[in-house]
């Protein structure tokens, strides 16, 4: 399986990223399936929910931590895991 995938990735960075885009879309869709929304009702229910998380943040909801926190957290994670 191994030099069958090399050789897919290989013709596919062959591929326009426009096409590339597509052949991306057609595997996730693969795993996962069609949306069950419009693209429209996605993007709305998406700005929906960024301004609640953004109202949130406003009203003093949520908890703060500090970028570099969480790199330091990532950085500790992908550490161990190696």
């Amino acid at each position: 399986m191994g030099a069958m995938l090399e050789e897919l990735e290989s013709q596919a960075l062959q591929l326009t990223p426009k096409e590339r885009g597509e052949l991306i879309h057609r595997l996730i869709v693969s795993l996962e399936g069609e949306p069950e929304d419009t693209p429209e009702a996605i993007a709305k229910a998406w700005d929906e929910e960024i301004a609640r998380r953004v109202a949130d943040m406003d009203a003093g909801k949520t908890v703060w931590i500090p970028a570099e926190e969480v790199f330091a957290r990532l950085d500790a994670i992908i550490e161990k895991a190696r």
